[in-house]
Order: structure tokens, then C-alpha cells, then sequence
């Protein structure tokens, strides 16, 4: 399959002429899944059309750690990654690093998200453009709800009750390694996601608002993080303070979870044909609060050239094969990664193929920002003291009101050195 995808995409993705002169290129990219085996595939593609050569540096999975090294290798002028693999919460960070691509893209910036193109435009400056979206889903093995005469849970207290029963009963079936529910636990901007997705879904709130004022520190977000805690030791294992995704994906994969929060790549894997699971699952949103709706945090991966690149026309070459409607469509029935561009989720491929894309895109519409926008250059410091409130909130720490008051002082701080 992927071969004739990889044929379809330099047939119909046009770059004109060869260049008189092939460049060499890098492009920098974590990785989770076969994120890596998909970018090498469209890399390929991109070669065989353009003449060019490309090579990938690879991250390490966490985000975290992926932007710290980010962030030191452009203040240094590092002029050995021409293209970086950006999150969509990073463009008011990193934007002065990288070139202007309003003009380049001029022509094919209308077709994707307004939304998520604004999230990548600081000061006017398009710095990024969008590979895919991303929003989380609920996972739910299929065949134990039917056993035990189960709906898909609406809420979280649903799932909390109906994972516990689930458990129980297939632990004492003789299935020890049952786990009612796992996600992203670990102290990183996973978590932030994760904790977020909780809290507005109770109606807590936003961390900070789009306006700019703190308003994390309430009852109904502290309640969000308490309901959480009850989880672990109960329902997820302990070691989940510890999960990102692809621990995560670990537990589920081997068939020992009820229900898991992930993102949409991790559909087709446990659908592989060596996947204990295929078939015996399925995916619906994030439950809400009581009386709250459900949230599904925005997320997201982009496209952007190094302003140190010796080689930007080549560079901004790639920028536009990597985001076309086909690579975006490749990327969908390849990994389940949500196009950015609209029209590819009625694609009748896709839709056949793909289910879990073709009905996320009103999901992805409505999800919810990380407050990237209002606190600026200050996110990261942001974002890895409220992952650090939750996490300790989650090891027992310190209850979701101590631990929110803590924080707000932290961040009212961060806020008087201005973002």
C-alpha cells in the first residue's frame, strides 16, 4: 500500500523543473508510532520529484525534550537542520528563528484550517505550515463492553464505574493484567493535554484564558485533578504517572485495558495484522464533566524552515510537498494522522479506509487550545508548571486545591516578568 501511495504522491504533487543544482536537506522530527517509517516514505517521494536529498535527525519521543533541543540549536544559528518538525504550540516561541513563508505559500495557505494557519502566524509572519491535526479520543474494547452489557461511557464518573466493574470482573476471571483505564501520566506536555481535557471538560476553565488572566486555581478544575487521583491504583496502574503515549499504547496493544486516552495513530496500529486487539475495539470522544461537555485538546505537528538554512529555496520546496492535500490524504490512510486541509476528509478513500478520520473532523474543529497564544514565549514555563501540578496531584502530592494554589503564585510570577 505504501508504495502506491508513494507513487500517487509524486504523481500528482507538481514542483516543476529539476534544479539545475540537488541539495542536501535535513529535517528534524520526533516520533512516535511509525512517524518516522511515514516522513521517510513521503521523503523518498519528495527526492524522486525534486532531485533533492534528505535525511532525517531524529528526537527523542517526548515533546519536552524535543523542544529544549530545539530551542538550542537555533540560538546557536545551527545551520545543519534546514527544516524542523514543529508542535503547534510552539510558533510564538520559536518564531523569530524561523523564515516568513506568508509569500511562499500564498497559493495554497487558503485551503487549510484558518484556525490552525493563525496559530502559526506571529506578528504577521506565517512561520509554520501544517503537516496534520491531532485530537484525542476515547478507546474502548469493543467486545468487553458487549460482555458485560456496557454502553460507551458519556461522562467521566461513567467511565470510572463501568472500567472498575470491567476490571474486577476479568481479574477474577483469571486476566490479572487487567487495567480498567491508562494515559498519559508522566510529568511532560503530554500530561498538560491529558489534565486540560479533564478540566474544561468539568468546567474549570482553561489554565489561562485567552485574555491572558489565570483561572486555573478553582473548585471545579481542583475536582477535575482529584477524580484523576481516584484513578490511580484503582482503575490505571500506578505506574501510569509515568505513561506518555506510547507506554500507553503498550498496555492497550497487549489486550490490558479497557479504555485509553490516546491520539488518532494509534487506531491503525492496534488494528495491525500482529495486534492482539484488531478488530475487538473501537473510538469515541473524550467523556465530559457532570454537566460539562466533552474537550479534546488541539493538537498538532508543522512544517517550518530554519532561518540559519543554507539551502531555504529547496527547503521551502519541501515545506510545500510535505503539506499538500496528497501527502496530507498519504498521511491519513497511512497513519490516522487528521488533515489539516478540509475537503481531504470527504475523500471517499479515506472515509472507506480510515473511519476513525473521516467522522474526527467535527472533533478537531471544536478542540481546545493550550494557551500558547495568550502566554507567548512563556508557554513552555507555563505548561511544565502546571504538568507538575498535576503529576504531583496524581502521585499524591497534594491534593488538586493545594496543588492549584501553589500554582497560580507560580504563575502570577511568571506573569509579572511578562508574556
Amino acid at each position: 500500500m505504501l508504495k502506491s501511495l508513494m507513487g500517487a504522491l509524486v504523481a500528482t504533487t507538481v514542483l516543476g523543473a529539476a534544479p539545475a543544482f540537488a541539495d542536501e536537506l535535513s529535517i528534524v522530527a520526533g516520533s512516535i508510532g511509525k512517524d518516522i517509517e511515514e516522513l521517510r516514505g513521503q521523503l523518498d517521494a519528495f527526492e524522486k520529484a525534486s532531485g533533492h536529498t534528505v535525511k532525517i535527525v531524529t528526537m527523542p519521543a517526548s515533546t519536552t525534550d524535543q523542544f529544549g533541543q530545539y530551542r538550542l540549536w537555533l540560538s546557536a544559528g545551527n545551520k545543519d537542520v534546514d527544516v524542523y518538525r514543529t508542535d503547534v504550540i510552539w510558533a510564538p516561541q520559536l518564531a523569530t528563528n524561523f523564515v516568513d513563508l506568508t509569500e511562499a505559500m500564498k497559493d495554497v495557505v487558503g485551503q487549510h484550517s484558518a484556525s490552525v494557519i493563525a496559530s502559526q502566524t506571529v506578528d504577521g509572519k506565517l512561520v509554520a505550515m501544517p503537516l496534520y491535526a491531532d485530537a484525542p479520543a476515547l478507546y474502548y474494547r469493543k467486545d468487553l463492553l458487549e460482555k458485560y452489557g456496557k454502553t460507551v461511557p458519556a461522562t467521566w464518573a461513567e467511565l470510572t464505574a463501568t472500567a472498575q466493574e470491567i476490571q474486577d470482573k476479568e481479574r477474577a476471571g483469571g486476566n490479572a493484567q487487567m487495567n480498567g483505564f491508562v494515559f498519559q501520566g508522566a510529568a511532560y506536555e503530554g500530561l498538560t493535554c491529558d489534565a486540560l481535557e479533564w478540566i474544561v471538560s468539568d468546567g474549570g476553565g482553561q489554565i489561562v484564558s485567552p485574555e491572558g488572566e489565570i483561572t486555573v486555581n478553582n473548585a471545579k478544575a481542583a475536582a477535575a485533578l482529584d477524580r484523576a487521583r481516584g484513578w490511580i491504583g484503582t482503575i490505571a496502574p500506578a505506574g501510569v504517572t509515568g505513561y506518555m503515549e506510547e507506554e500507553t499504547r503498550g498496555v492497550w496493544q497487549t489486550g490490558n485495558a479497557v479504555f485509553m486516552r490516546n491520539w488518532p495513530y494509534a487506531f491503525p496500529l492496534g488494528n495491525g495484522d500482529d495486534s492482539p486487539i484488531k478488530g475487538k475495539f473501537d473510538a469515541a470522544p473524550l467523556p465530559a464533566g457532570d454537566g460539562g461537555t466533552s474537550a479534546a485538546c488541539l493538537g498538532g505537528w508543522n512544517v517550518a524552515v530554519s532561518e540559519y538554512s543554507e539551502h531555504k529555496p529547496a527547503a521551502i520546496e519541501l515545506v510545500k510537498f510535505l503539506t499538500s492535500a496528497e501527502a496530507q490524504k498519504q498521511r491519513a490512510l497511512g497513519t490516522a494522522r487528521l488533515p489539516t486541509i478540509a475537503s481531504v476528509y470527504d475523500d471517499p478513500e479515506i472515509q472507506e479506509k480510515q473511519p476513525l478520520v473521516a467522522k474526527w473532523k467535527t472533533v478537531f474543529e471544536n478542540a481546545t487550545p493550550r494557551p500558547s497564544a495568550p502566554t507567548k514565549a512563556k508557554y513552555n514555563e507555563v505548561s511544565q508548571q502546571f504538568w507538575t501540578a498535576v503529576n504531583r496531584t496524581l502521585s499524591g502530592q497534594g491534593d488538586g486545591a493545594t496543588n492549584l494554589d501553589a500554582l497560580e503564585k507560580q504563575l502570577r510570577r511568571l506573569k509579572r516578568s511578562g508574556w
